[in-house]
């Protein structure tokens, strides 16, 4: 007989934090934690300014659909803002990290120098 995956999880339920030994591990902010949204939050926070479309797919090594739809996500999270424009005939859409997304990517490094922390004991 197949276990249901529906009850089995690797995970915490979101919100709740790991213990290891004496010391709480947070969980972390699983919007941004996947590879890609990870990146390109990474890459906005890094960057003097806006990035493009394209520079952000060339940076991250991906094609045009997985990229939109991460992007998106974090749009709709309010954690990048996104803007479209036409450079000649050409579109041209810009990201840029939100005061939000700032925020959320600082406790996210919060969360993953805990984590650090707790395995070095």
């Amino acid at each position: 007989m197949a276990k249901s995956n529906a009850l089995r999880s690797d995970r915490p339920p979101q919100g709740l934090e790991v213990h290891r030994g004496s010391a709480a591990i947070p969980e972390l902010d699983q919007l941004i934690h996947p590879r890609m949204r990870l990146g390109i939050i990474s890459a906005l926070a890094a960057a003097d300014g806006p990035l493009t479309f394209n520079d952000l797919k060339d940076l991250l090594k991906t094609t045009d659909g997985n990229l939109s739809v991460h992007a998106r996500k974090l749009e709709e999270a309010k954690y990048i803002a996104c803007a479209k424009s036409f450079e000649g005939r050409m579109p041209k859409t810009e990201y840029t990290l939100t005061a939000a997304g700032r925020k959320a990517f600082d406790k996210y490094l919060d969360h993953m120098e805990a984590i650090l922390q707790a395995a070095k004991r």
